[in-house]
């Protein structure tokens, strides 16, 4: 689905942001995934060239809270591969912390990750999608997005506003043949949602009609419709994939 496209995926090296990259990977892409450590990088892409050594991946950690750093990685990105097809916003930071004692440097931490990131990524992919005639950038939102939740009010603050920039950036780049569209997980199984306590995970999988939580191939299936020629007339869409839990 993905033949000859070239996609950057952030948060590449575990959970949602692995499955993504493998998923692109087995659809023709190239991938470039991201990561905060060298040695996450270096495992996930060990583990992808087991699987199969003709994967076209590479990894990189630049600091995609830093404008500067993004641009350089972007750019030797460009330089290397010629053009920039894809980019995927997925990496995040979660919180449960209660109001009473957040401090300001956890929620600047928190916007910084889900938001910042996602608009310096945005911002330099942008311009090169525009130089090769479009693109499509996603991003990674949340269905607390939507609902909100009970402590933690950083998280769902930064992905009420990564649903809109996503609206926004699909209005404005939608004249560059740039879709932008989000897809917003419910509960799923990864090292994000394993974190947080059971008293805050059980109401909620209880709540979910189809009886279980969602596997990081649940919204990896997504982002590559929603990457896909399939969905070439989709943009400004927040896709909720969380088995209609809290609907």
């Amino acid at each position: 689905m993905l033949p000859g496209k070239v996609a950057i995926i952030t948060g590449g090296t575990r959970g949602i942001g692995f499955a993504t990259v493998r998923k692109f990977l087995d659809n023709g892409a190239t991938v470039i995934l991201f990561g905060s450590k060298e040695e996450s990088v270096q495992k996930a892409l060990t583990i992808l060239k087991q699987e199969n050594p003709n994967y076209q991946v590479i990894g990189m950690q630049p600091d995609i809270t830093d404008l500067g750093a993004v641009e350089r990685s972007f750019a030797d990105i460009k330089n290397r591969f010629g053009k920039i097809d894809i980019l995927v916003n997925n990496a995040g930071v979660s919180s449960s912390t209660s109001l009473y004692n957040y401090d300001e440097y956890e929620f600047e931490n928190i916007i910084n990750l889900n938001l910042k990131a996602v608009f310096n990524c945005s911002k330099v992919a942008a311009k090169y999608m525009k130089e090769n005639g479009g693109g499509v950038i996603l991003n990674t939102s949340s269905m607390v997005s939507i609902y909100g939740q009970a402590a933690g009010c950083g998280y769902p603050a930064s992905k009420f506003a990564v649903n809109g920039l996503t609206k926004s950036l699909a209005r404005e780049l939608g004249r560059d043949h740039i879709r932008v569209n989000a897809v917003a997980p419910g509960v799923i199984h990864t090292d994000m949602v394993d974190s947080l306590s059971e008293e805050m995970i059980r109401p909620i999988v209880a709540s979910i009609p189809l009886g279980r939580m969602g596997e990081p191939e649940d919204i990896a299936n997504a982002f590559l419709f929603l990457a896909s020629d399939l969905a070439s007339f989709i943009t400004g869409a927040i896709l909720s994939v969380d088995g209609a839990g809290m609907s």
